[in-house]
């Protein structure tokens, strides 16, 4: 069977301005990822520092997810880690 050639059909005007918008939304998600590369490499250069300063980037990482937290929700996972704790014998 012969190679056909396929001739392009232009599309409706709103199948273009969907191509356009998911192209644009495409084009705003690369922008996106590349400014989210940006801010990981500026958190890992202040890692470094603080790392450097002679602090334990472990437990400024630990901070930094326990003040992200509700005060409600830190306090109870704090609760529920001190009785694991006891009932491992790790006080």
């Amino acid at each position: 069977m012969k190679d056909q050639l396929t001739i392009p059909v232009p599309l409706p005007d709103k199948h273009r301005a969907a191509d356009e918008r998911l192209e644009h939304e495409i084009e705003r998600i690369e922008r996106l990822e590349e400014e989210k590369r940006g801010l990981s490499e500026d958190i890992r250069d202040v890692y470094n520092d603080i790392r450097a300063a002679g602090y334990d980037t472990k437990c400024v990482r630990q901070i930094v997810r326990l003040r992200r937290m509700k005060p409600e929700d830190r306090r109870q996972m704090e609760a529920i880690l001190d009785v694991y704790k006891n009932a491992l014998g790790l006080d």
